[in-house]
């Protein structure tokens, strides 16, 4: 499998996006490992002649804590090469059902170095 992010994994929809972020949904799962809080919705399980669709994603980083556009893009680009990179980890559960959409908020308050981003992706992705 080639490890890249095409537009079709990017999630834009904003009523999906508002329903990541909706605090009363019984759909929405999380996950909390410094620096990242992760929401997402599973998918249906699909049946064994059908390929799982890959989950759209999205990485916010608060303007709060970064001022600089600079940082905070930064931040996104680290966190979009880690996922990029480590998103087999998904695809190689068969038995669980893979996440439809998922929202990755950097809660961080400092940015971190690439190492420390990737292994808390790394654990976040066994971890769904």
């Amino acid at each position: 499998m080639k490890a890249t992010l095409k537009k079709s994994e990017r999630l834009s929809s904003k009523k999906v996006i508002g329903s990541l972020f909706d605090k009363g949904s019984e759909n929405t799962k999380s996950v909390f490992l410094y620096p990242f809080r992760v929401s997402y919705f599973l998918q249906e399980l699909p049946n064994e002649n059908t390929e799982p669709a890959l989950p759209q994603m999205l990485i916010s980083v608060s303007k709060r804590y970064f001022k600089h556009a600079v940082d905070r893009n930064l931040v996104k680009r680290r966190t979009r090469e880690a996922y990029r990179l480590n998103k087999s980890i998904l695809l190689q559960k068969k038995d669980n059902p893979l996440p439809a959409s998922i929202a990755f908020v950097y809660i961080g308050k400092k940015i971190e170095d690439f190492a420390k981003i990737e292994k808390s992706m790394k654990s976040i992705l066994h971890k769904m």
